[in-house]
């Protein structure tokens, strides 16, 4: 077995995203403590994922977390993405690291700030989306430039969806894995988006829904939040046009007619008619411990330079839950887990990252991804080499 790492973990939330990505890290770290709303919350965290005994369960405030944390600990936010703040001044008043799987908010980013001088990491978007579409849409831009250059004029289409929805479809072609006011006021927030090499915005991105066959099934998907600074993000060349830039989500086929209803109280704007609608989907459609869900991501990338030399591939993960964990949990905490790790071994640089930070941490989130339970399919395909055909582990790595 190898030797555990020095350092306490701090596992900050108990809720849906919280899977075995949490028990991976009772492996790896020399100490892992759970933070619940209440000690017997987080005892019952740990009896979920399988981690009884592998950790300590403590009663989550700011006061007692400050009095556990050492130099050189690492807290994990799993809390709401209002929480990461407060948590991460707590952190760097102390000397610990911080990791979430959320977005980077302006107070988050300052915080790194602040972190860099003090030679402490901060890691964010290490989830499933953001996290794991970060990788994906890595790994594709850099083969898109082996392939055909970066310098060279050329046209592209970038594409990401991902969606946590039922494994088996029900009649509001959805399931909640994550609080659902969250979910309604996410409708809320504009999405900025390239479509038609024009940048477009939807006040109301549900209002621009289309069809997406993948397979043999077809899903709806529509853009969500702003995808456009992922474009330097993600490394796309100045000589490559954008027709098409996307980061979205994926919904069942139906989602649009099934939550006609639900889009008339979003649009109303009133808080606390959203508030009340979310309780009573809650109820209606709960979560329950038989349901199983599932987790789509496809993240696609074609590029066409001017002179015809056509480079396309795509990456697409669809896992569905199982009595352990679900998929949602899973491709949540075993990608922030891994992030973790990468602190306490002192493979992170200080200030903020997000996700996998260069080629060779990518190629070990790759290994980490499949050894705890994510499929991962990928393909691509140049037009001198025939057909589309599936990569080998070993060619991905050298994607």
């Amino acid at each position: 077995m190898p030797e555990r790492l020095p350092g306490t973990v701090h596992w900050i939330g108990t809720g849906l995203s919280t899977g075995r990505g949490l028990k991976v890290l009772t492996g790896v770290a020399s100490r892992v403590v759970v933070w619940g709303r209440t000690a017997e919350r987080a005892d019952e965290c740990l009896r979920r994922v399988g981690a009884t005994g592998l950790a300590e369960a403590r009663a989550f405030d700011h006061g007692a977390l400050a009095r556990e944390i050492a130099p050189g600990d690492v807290v994990v936010s799993m809390l709401p993405g209002t929480e990461h703040a407060g948590v991460l001044r707590t952190s760097l008043d102390s000397g610990a690291h911080f990791a979430c799987s959320s977005y980077t908010s302006e107070e988050i980013r300052d915080g790194a700030g602040r972190a860099a001088e003090a030679g402490l990491s901060v890691l964010t978007e290490s989830g499933l989306d953001p996290g794991i579409d970060h990788l994906f849409a890595d790994l594709l831009v850099d083969a898109a430039k082996k392939a055909l250059g970066d310098t060279e004029p050329a046209t592209a289409s970038f594409t990401s969806y991902c969606g946590g929805v039922p494994a088996e479809p029900n009649e509001f072609r959805y399931r909640f894995s994550w609080a659902p006011r969250g979910v309604l006021t996410a409708l809320r927030s504009p999405a900025r988006y390239i479509e038609g090499g024009v940048e477009l915005l939807a006040p109301l991105p549900w209002e621009v829904t289309r069809s997406l066959p993948l397979g043999q099934e077809k899903f709806e998907v529509y853009p969500n939040r702003d995808s456009l600074p992922y474009v330097d993000g993600y490394g796309i060349p100045a000589a490559w046009r954008l027709d098409t830039f996307v980061r979205g989500t994926l919904r069942l086929d139906g989602w649009l007619s099934a939550w006609e209803d639900v889009f008339a109280e979003v649009r109303s704007g009133d808080d606390d008619r959203i508030t009340a609608l979310a309780r009573d989907l809650a109820a209606r459609y709960p979560t329950t411990a038989t349901d199983r869900d599932r987790v789509v991501l496809t993240v696609a990338l074609t590029v066409v330079r001017d002179d015809g030399k056509r480079w396309s591939g795509e990456y697409r993960l669809d896992l569905t839950g199982d009595p352990a964990d679900s998929a949602m949990s899973r491709c949540v905490s075993v990608p922030l887990a891994f992030g973790v790790r990468e602190i306490l071994s002192g493979a992170l640089p200080p200030g903020l990252t997000q996700a996998a930070p260069n080629a060779a941490a990518a190629a070990r989130l790759l290994d980490h991804l499949r050894d705890h339970g994510i499929p991962l399919s990928h393909h691509q395909d140049l037009d001198d080499l025939g057909d589309a055909r599936e990569a080998s582990p070993e060619e991905e790595q050298r994607a």
